[in-house]
Order: C-alpha cells, then structure tokens, then sequence
C-alpha cells in the first residue's frame, strides 16, 4: 500500500503509549489474558452509522483476494481464580455434577456471586479512541479544489489526495463529495477510480463509502459469485451493535436489492448459518446492567451442554451468546471459568469448529476486549509472508473513528515488522 507522509497527526508515534506485551507473542490457543473492562461498562463501538444522504448505489471496487481463516481467539482467554483474579483467594475446582445436581463452587456458599473484576489500566483505556476526528476549519469547497487539482492534467498526486482523505472524518468526506459535484459537475468517486489502481484505490474509495454502506457493501461482497468470505461474515455480524445491524440490513435491501437473511441461508449452513441469522435480528439485549445470578445460570447451562455431558447442546451455546449483552457475558465467562476450570474459549475450542466455532469466539472476544479483537485481526492480516490487504484496510477503515488498534499494533507488540507503516 502507499505509504502517506505528513499524515503523522492520523496515527500516534509508535512508543508514544504502552500497551501491556502478550508474552510469547499469540500462542495457538487460550494462552494470555487481556485486562478486563471496567464492569457495567459499555464497549466502545460506533454509537449507530450516521445517515449521510444515502448511499452511492455503485461503482466501489471489488473486493480484492480471498480471507484467510480467522485465528482462534489466542490472548483472550480468562484465568482461573487465583491471586489476582478479581482479588480473590485460589479456589477448589468446582464440583462435579452427579446426581444431576448443579456444580457447587466451594467459598462461596449459598452460590454467592463475587463482584466483577478490576478494570483496565490507562494505558488501555487509551486505545478505545479513534485516530481519525473531524478536522477542524473544515471547509468542503476548498477540498474539492485540492482533490481537482490533484487528479487534473496528466498524472495524479496521490500524497495530496491521501493528506485530505485521511485527516477528514467520514461525515466531512460525504460533504466533500456533494461539494465536488456541485462545483464541478463530475462523480468525485468516478474521478477517484480512473486516477487510482490497487491497493491506494480500495482504500480512498472505502474511506468515502458511509459507514453503514461500506458494512453492507462487505457483507454483499462476501458472499457474490463462487465461495463465501466466511470470516467477514463473522467480522460484521458478531461485532455490530443492535442498531448497526438494523441499518446494515435495511442498506443491504435498499442498495443491492436483495435480503440479506436468504443470502446468508444460501451461503452457509448448519449451525454456523443459525449463528448468523441470529445475528443479524439485532435483537441482542444492550442492558448494560450485569445481573449476577443470571450469569452463573448461564455458565452452568454453557457447562451442561458442553463439557458436562457427552456431545454438545449447540443451541443453547447459540442461544445464550446471540441474547445476552457483552458487560453480561463478560460475567458469565467469568463465572464459567469457576465452574468448569477451564475458560469458555478454551471449551468452545473443544465442543465446536470450524467457521461456528470462529464466530462464537469472536462474541465471547468482543464482550472481553472488543478492541483487543480487532488489534488481533490487524496483527493476522499482517504476519508473516505477505499482506492480507483487504483485511486490514476494512478493520481501519471502519474502526479509525472508534478505536485505534492500529496505534497498537504500531508499537511494535502486536506488528513484529512494522507493516502497519504501510497505512
């Protein structure tokens, strides 16, 4: 990808916060732990996608190779209790269920719930703010002007492009193309296509669809023509809030004329087709109040239909991650690791696979850590030979006004090789 230069001001200096390392790097599975949120918490996310006018009904680039298959979930496990769990002396493992009984955890009698565990230092608070907000002395005509000039006459400046597209919000990007038309009298995105190729191109283009399009136009592309991008199927559908599901799917009828439920019970089947069908009801309760007793509830039905018994119950893992709110299935993860002394992903690992056991991590992940999740995904899309491209300009185009992962993974923790320069 092109490198920008003079944009210094979108991504903070690497080194300029700490970030707590992951030692050894992300082992393959259930290995390190995130700090928690702070209970009762909200999780950062966009509070719904602003309306911007509607939605340009075409001419976006397609989506450029295949996706790799999503990792499983290494860095989010939950400890067992012990010193530093939620200050909580070490415990026995919980009893077994025979008789038919529910486990009894020993030191906490009468199934008392211990409170929540302490939040997240400074430093990781830092990064649940995006690295893009609105410019200042914004004025839409006089970037139109610099957009023209830049794409006029033979070649293209691509760096004064990139120096507007990236230090403006994506609300001021949709003003910027009404005024280029208005002054002009020409598609600013249409101008952008013929100027600009590969990866330079996808992204200035991404970054000017609205936000709720950009979404559909992913999902839409995930599934069109031969194989299915399972894993931006889950990367949308298991993050969103209620309400950007909600718009993701009324954009999706509105713009591609088509629905997206049936497209998705074309393309998947199974319980991970169960799974996302769920997800996109929007139906998820938001109550950001933690309610106890019902958390150890859950994780003792988790631990029936899953390890306390022979075969799995999917449904009920499906029923009780698709309903329950991220800050109450924080809480349940927390209780099922007393119960079962072993952490929920780790069992999801053993009870499940495939693309169902991927997207069931990715909610237990998000209700853990939502931009840990995605630091993760831009630590993949980077590693090792090569670059999955369209991978990590989805998760920074669409995450670069909500939470800077990429400000993590630029310090040299979560990008071994500093490919994030190539933002």
């Amino acid at each position: 990808m092109y490198q920008p230069t003079g944009q210094e001001s979108v991504y903070p200096p690497a080194g300029q916060y700490t970030y707590p390392a992951v030692p050894g790097g992300f082992p393959p599975s259930g290995g390190g732990t995130y700090p928690a949120a702070p209970p009762n918490a909200g999780f950062p996310g966009a509070a719904g996608y602003p309306a911007s006018g509607g939605y340009p009904a075409s001419g976006y680039p397609a989506q450029a190779g295949g996706m790799p298959a999503y990792p499983g979930g290494p860095g989010f496990g939950v400890p067992p209790t012990g010193p530093g769990f939620g200050g909580y002396p070490q415990q026995p493992p919980a009893q077994s269920y025979a008789g038919g009984g529910p486990a009894q955890i020993p030191g906490f009698p009468g199934g008392q719930v211990p409170s929540p565990m302490p939040g997240p230092p400074a430093a990781v608070v830092q990064y649940t703010q995006g690295t893009i907000q609105a410019a200042p002395n914004f004025d839409a005509g006089r970037d139109a002007e610099i957009l023209r000039k830049a794409m006029k006459g033979f070649g293209t400046d691509e760096q004064a492009i990139i120096n507007v597209v990236a230090n403006r919000s994506n609300d001021q990007r949709q003003k910027i193309k009404a005024a280029f038309k208005t002054m002009y009298g020409k598609d600013l995105i249409k101008d952008l296509k013929s100027e600009l190729s590969g990866n330079v191109e996808e992204l200035i283009l991404a970054l000017f669809m609205p936000s709720t399009y950009y979404d559909a136009w992913s999902l839409r592309h995930a599934m069109k023509g031969a194989g299915t991008q399972e894993s931006v199927l889950i990367e949308i559908l298991c993050t969103r809030t209620n309400q950007e599901i909600r718009d993701i799917v009324n954009c999706y009828k509105s713009e591609f004329g088509r629905d997206i439920e049936q497209d998705i019970r074309s393309d998947t089947s199974g319980h991970f087709e169960r799974l996302l069908v769920s997800m996109c009801q929007g139906n998820r309760d938001e109550n950001q109040t933690v309610d106890y007793q019902k958390a150890q509830e859950d994780a003792q039905r988790l631990y029936q239909a899953g390890e306390g018994k022979l075969g799995t119950d999917e449904s009920c893992f499906n029923m009780v991650l698709a309903s329950r709110s991220f800050p109450q299935l924080k809480a349940t993860v927390e209780a099922y690791s007393r119960i079962a002394n072993r952490d929920l992903l780790s069992s999801i690992d053993r009870e499940f696979s495939g693309n169902v056991e991927r997207g069931l991590k990715t909610i237990v992940q998000c209700a853990l850590n939502r931009p840990a999740f995605f630091a993760e995904r831009l630590y993949y899309s980077m590693k090792g030979a090569g670059t999955d491209d369209s991978t990590l300009i989805r998760i920074v185009v669409t995450r670069s006004e909500i939470s800077s992962e990429a400000a993590a993974a630029s310090d040299g923790r979560w990008c071994e090789r500093g490919n994030v320069s190539k933002i």
